[in-house]
């Protein structure tokens, strides 16, 4: 079992990575939360057949008085309708402030489940039991929960981290290749912005990856939490290093936005994303390492990521939103560029054109 700290003073958790986690929740979610009597699972349609009964009898035989609370799957249940049937569900559930929530399921599940448990009653304590990559390697840890809006993604949210997040690789075993290759997506944005040597790692990994061998699955979920436990550690509310953490987000959230929530997955976004933040860096002369760029495209490519923009995207409407998205400061959007493999910097100071001409590069 591998366990990663998020150091917070008092709003410390553990990471948690092994294999068959979620027969164990009931003990883990005592441990966390001991003060806690009652719990609320909060699932989607998907995960609540594969593990909604497991984690339900682990809970209730460790004594906890639990109910189970199930979203349709799907991004589009990030939403405010939603969030008000949870608070219902919470209501009827007899949840106190000494109650706690699981969000079990993907990233939207977690950041959903997070946003209700971090306003209902003021806040109250939640577990991640994230069944996705994307989930187990990024959304659960660090505390932002959200909802969408119509003009853009996580608009509304707040900063309340977990009391501990259960991740179990036996959960990606039956993950379609098209999730585990988005969830990865974030993993090389990690490397790429902290650690050069895993990125190594990453390249030459790909295979068992892809794969999901739990063997290497292990050491890159450890290597890939602690760099963003880290990270978080040093900037909880993103005042300064956190943003580094948005490598691919100003174009992949755009892109989302754009193609239709739900259409395209948000690592295969990012995934653009950091190859237009790559090729703005070069045009910029802020890329120090000639090769990053086509490296990032390689292994990117070898994961099964796209790293081309559709062609009929329209870049004018793509631009809009990009300047919408919660990460823009007074009308200008704060670039985080590749220096080098494990090294970002970030600019305030990118000319629309240069934005434009890399951005139509990369369309198909």
């Amino acid at each position: 079992m591998a366990q990663v700290n998020v150091e917070l003073a008092e709003r410390s958790y553990e990471i948690i990575i092994d294999r068959g986690l979620i027969s164990h929740l009931g003990t883990l979610v005592r441990r966390a939360v001991p003060r806690a009597t009652r719990a609320l699972i909060i699932t989607d349609t998907n995960v609540a057949a594969k593990f909604g009964g497991v984690a339900k009898k682990s809970l209730e035989d460790a004594g906890l008085e639990t109910l189970k609370a199930t979203v349709p799957a799907g991004e589009q249940s990030k939403s405010l309708a939603q969030a008000y049937n949870l608070y219902t569900a919470c209501v009827n559930a007899q949840l106190d402030r000494h109650s706690v929530i699981i969000a079990l399921g993907g990233g939207v599940v977690g950041d959903l489940a997070g946003f209700v448990a971090a306003t209902y009653l003021r806040g109250i304590a939640f577990v991640q039991v994230p069944t996705t990559l994307l989930a187990q390697v990024d959304s659960s840890i660090g505390g932002k929960t959200g909802v969408d809006l119509p003009q853009g993604k996580n608009l509304v949210g707040a900063f309340h981290q977990p009391s501990l997040v259960v991740a179990d690789l036996d959960a990606l075993s039956s993950l379609p290749g098209r999730e585990v290759a988005a969830g990865m997506a974030e993993v090389v944005k990690h490397a790429i912005i902290r650690d050069g040597g895993f990125l190594h790692l990453l390249e030459s990994e790909t295979d068992r990856i892809l794969s999901v061998d739990p063997v290497v699955m292990g050491p890159v979920g450890e290597n890939n939490c602690r760099i963003k436990a880290g990270v978080v550690a040093a900037d909880e509310r993103e005042n300064g290093l956190r943003a580094i953490l948005n490598y691919g987000h100003t174009v992949g959230h755009a892109m989302e936005v754009s193609l239709g929530l739900g259409n395209w997955l948000h690592g295969e976004c990012v995934a653009v994303g950091m190859v237009a933040a790559a090729l703005i860096s070069q045009k910029l002369g802020v890329l120090k390492e000639p090769d990053l760029l086509v490296r990032t495209e390689r292994l990117l490519g070898r994961l099964g990521l796209p790293t081309r923009l559709p062609a009929n995207l329209n870049l004018a409407a793509m631009e809009a939103l990009m300047y919408r998205d919660k990460k823009a400061e007074a009308g200008r959007i704060n670039w985080v560029l590749p220096v080098r493999a494990g090294e970002v910097a970030i600019s305030g100071n990118v000319p629309n054109a240069i934005v434009l001409q890399a951005l139509e590069s990369l369309r198909r």
